[in-house]
């Protein structure tokens, strides 16, 4: 994990029974480098050595788990849902700007002239190593570094009214949060088997599963190779499922003062206050 003011960070790692150690002897930072040349092994050997200073977080923000991404890759609807009995062959792919990634307990902002702002849980692929024509989903596993809480914040207008393309109502600032922690595969369990859940001032709005994707996180790892190189920090959000306001009767939509509470099973849990820009 990554914790204090934006933009100074400070490498950290948080062990099982919740203390935190700083990183600083390290590593300057937790990012693709950090990923690519074996830094969760020897944060681990430091750890176990007893190398590493406690840091203590009370007071503390926490960042987004990695550094600013190369590039955040998001996934098209790859959730079932029920009554539809058709799926898509292949995964529908868009980027959105790394600037978009905050801290999971950042603000999120209401972009001027937006409307129609809908909040997504996801589950966030952190990529650990180079990736490129994978050859087949099995490959997978080599190349990814952990995963994370990824809130995939959009405005339902301008990405569906605003000229034909997504990347208008997804690229707005703080529209990414992303953490608290990289859980190391290893940590995780099943990852095809994590419950996952978005609370909107208390009111739980999404309560699904990454067993409902209709493409699993090593095919889409692996499908992702196929179209682009995918290199240490690069981040895929996998989609999510049924809930969001665009999809329920009255589309209710965030405004500012509310509250956003996201988690899943096994990475932590965000809160966003919803302002305005």
């Amino acid at each position: 994990m990554r914790i204090g003011p934006a933009g100074r960070e400070r490498p950290a790692l948080l062990d099982g029974r919740g203390t935190a150690f700083d990183l600083s002897a390290l590593t300057s930072d937790v990012d693709g480098r950090f990923l690519d040349d074996g830094g969760v092994d020897r944060a681990a050997r430091a750890l176990a050595a007893g190398e590493l200073p406690v840091l203590d977080l009370a007071g503390q923000r926490v960042g987004a788990p990695v550094a600013r991404p190369g590039k955040v890759v998001c996934v098209g609807p790859n959730f079932r849902k029920p009554g539809l009995q058709t799926w898509p062959d292949e995964p529908a792919l868009f980027l959105k700007a790394s600037n978009t990634v905050v801290g999971p307990d950042d603000e999120v902002l209401l972009p001027r002239g937006g409307t129609a702002v809908d909040w997504e849980v996801e589950l966030a692929v952190v990529i650990g190593a180079t990736a490129r024509y994978l050859d087949s989903p099995a490959d997978a596993k080599a190349v990814i570094g952990g995963y994370a809480i990824s809130h995939d914040v959009s405005e339902r207008v301008f990405q569906h009214e605003r000229g034909g393309t997504w990347d208008k109502g997804k690229c707005c600032e703080t529209f990414n949060p992303l953490g608290p922690w990289l859980v190391t595969p290893d940590a995780v369990g099943d990852v095809n088997d994590l419950g996952m859940r978005l609370w909107v001032d208390g009111q739980l709005r999404q309560n699904g599963t990454t067993a409902d994707m209709i493409f699993d996180v090593a095919y889409l790892v692996w499908h992702v190779s196929q179209f682009m190189v995918l290199e240490p920090g690069d981040v895929i959000n996998t989609g999510t499922p049924p809930g969001c306001a665009i999809g329920l009767p009255d589309r209710p939509y965030l405004r500012a003062g509310q509250v956003v509470e996201v988690e899943i099973d096994g990475l932590g849990r965000q809160r966003q206050l919803v302002g305005q820009a």
